[in-house]
């Protein structure tokens, strides 16, 4: 209900002033990095701006909250994905990770409560490793579609089935075999985690 709410008025204004201090426009009061987190958690959307130069922040203050979050122990981020996604800062495929990281915590949140009663009903089971390979599938397959709309490459295979250029520009080649490649190893390494190594 908090979640139907939030979306239908404008996102909360959160200032930071330069003491680092968090104002709360719409309750005229201070809060934390707890409140904001607590927020986020309620399905309560807002946008943090600098004070002075009314610059949008929330991109470093919700990687703040995510850092104090793994600090405290509660980890979510295996190391393994975090220097993965760091690997992506130089990569040429970066434009689609934000996105295809999007598309896969949706799926994931949609999912979220099936998964919640496979995970009860499996009674002396650590965890639904079937059903969790069969996310990662899913999420490589859209990652396959939305590698298809930025790529010449064709069909739903992917880097199996991709279609030869009509250029003959060997620099062209090269390219789209080098994202052949990374889309290979990219697979392998999903692969790997959905068969939990």
């Amino acid at each position: 209900m908090a979640r139907a709410k939030s979306q239908q008025a404008d996102p909360v204004v959160i200032k930071k002033y330069a003491n680092r201090r968090l104002y709360n426009t719409s309750t005229s009061s201070y809060v934390t990095l707890d409140d904001l987190c607590d927020m986020v958690k309620e399905g309560t959307e807002f946008v943090v701006r600098d004070a002075k130069s009314g610059e949008d922040i929330t991109r470093s203050v919700l990687t703040q909250i995510i850092f104090e979050q793994e600090a405290k122990g509660v980890n979510l981020l295996p190391i393994a994905f975090l220097r993965r996604l760091i690997g992506f800062y130089d990569d040429r495929l970066r434009a689609l990770v934000p996105s295809y990281l999007e598309v896969a915590m949706e799926t994931f949140a949609r999912n979220q409560e099936q998964m919640r009663q496979q995970v009860q009903g499996a009674f002396g089971d650590l965890f639904p490793v079937r059903q969790m390979q069969e996310l990662s599938k899913q999420n490589m397959e859209m990652f396959r579609q939305a590698l298809a709309m930025f790529t010449p490459l064709a069909g739903t295979g992917g880097a199996a089935t991709a279609a030869k250029p009509e250029r003959g520009d060997a620099g062209h080649d090269r390219e789209i075999s080098e994202l052949r490649d990374q889309l290979a190893r990219m697979q392998k390494q999903l692969d790997s985690l959905a068969e939990g190594d």
